[in-house]
């Protein structure tokens, strides 16, 4: 019978990749799988050392973390829980080094965090762990549709507007962004760069309780107004193209920490998103970098499709959400992606 996990790598479109052992196979023993193969860790150049990770309040940002712990135990390294906080403090605590090492960095938008924590004498940025991940608007594909809506920028008109009130005062009820997250503070930028404030509301709190309310008001046939980003799990439930759109900003204009960003960067397929497109990298404390050159080329090197986080975010909204789901989703991944996991650890071993 086909399970749960079937369902998962024939979604990810990969097949099963013959395995190749990084220090050769033992006589007459049969490897480990999933990642979580044995090793002689003596001679490894993680041996002795602990790494203490960190990782977002997100949930759907553990699985690429998980896969790099893995990585990092089959460099010998010893691997502590990972410590759990929010953007901004993260940061602080890579930089003060009670934290080694993150793996949800958005590169624009966590600029501020970024130099608030030391900037390049604390910290190092290395390698691009995800390309393209996209941020903006959205709206019901429906709504667009009937009344011709392409832009935020419409919503003020009041009639427009009303259409996604869902508290009754007149403005249009935007699910937005938690605060401290970073993408909060661009929100809030545009409702006043774009002359929006007297129509939209930017409702923040727990983003996921907010947006099953976004989707259930979807399901019941009524117009949405939200922001959401990718990789995520909510374009896996609200299709761009198919069950919404993004909507286009007037032009491009973001809170100055991140730099000056032409249209270009802002922009995908035609539509002026209004946030960068941005790239999702690997943040360490410079020492622990310099003094464990193995593991700064493993995270140079470590790149993890988009389109696979997208489908293990879609197992945690389905239900697969316990630290053993998503444990088993990274072993499932390395499993079928065991050629490339191997490269990342010969290569990391080859550092000087």
């Amino acid at each position: 019978m086909k399970s749960i996990r079937d369902g998962f790598v024939k979604f990810l479109g990969v097949g099963a990749i013959s395995t190749t052992l990084l220090l050769g196979a033992i006589a007459c023993q049969a490897p480990p799988s999933n990642g979580d193969r044995a090793t002689e860790t003596t001679d490894l150049p993680g041996a002795g050392i602990s790494v203490q990770p960190g990782r977002s309040t997100v949930q759907g940002a553990h699985f690429q973390i998980i896969i790099i712990n893995k990585a990092l135990e089959q460099l010998g390294y010893t691997i502590k829980e990972a410590k759990e906080l929010e953007p901004a403090p993260i940061f602080v605590a890579v930089g003060n080094a009670d934290v080694d090492y993150i793996a949800n960095a958005w590169e624009k938008i966590h600029t501020k965090y970024y130099e608030n924590s030391g900037g390049d004498e604390k910290l190092i940025k290395a390698g691009v762990l995800v390309r393209d991940a996209l941020q903006g608007y959205q709206i019901d594909k429906e709504t667009a549709e009937k009344y011709n809506i392409t832009s935020i920028e419409q919503l003020n008109d009041p009639e427009i507007a009303k259409l996604f009130d869902t508290d009754g005062n007149g403005k249009a009820n935007l699910t937005g962004c938690n605060p401290g997250w970073g993408c909060e503070s661009a929100i809030e930028h545009h409702l006043d760069a774009y002359g929006l404030r007297d129509f939209i509301d930017h409702d923040r709190g727990q983003y996921f309780a907010l947006m099953a309310d976004t989707i259930t008001r979807y399901e019941s046939g009524k117009p949405i107004l939200f922001y959401t980003w990718t990789p995520m799990w909510v374009g896996s439930i609200l299709k761009p193209g198919t069950d919404t759109i993004w909507l286009s900003v007037p032009y491009t204009d973001l809170p100055e920490v991140q730099g000056e960003l032409s249209e270009n960067e802002t922009t995908v397929d035609g539509t002026n998103l209004g946030f960068a497109i941005d790239r999702i990298r690997i943040v360490a404390n410079k020492e622990f970098a310099e003094k464990n050159p193995a593991a700064r080329k493993l995270f140079e090197v470590v790149q993890i499709p988009i389109e696979d986080i997208n489908a293990q975010n879609r197992l945690l909204r389905d239900g697969e959400n316990t630290p053993e789901d998503v444990d088993r989703h990274a072993n499932e991944w390395i499993a079928n992606n065991q050629e490339l996991f191997d490269s990342w650890i010969e290569t990391a071993k080859q550092v000087e």
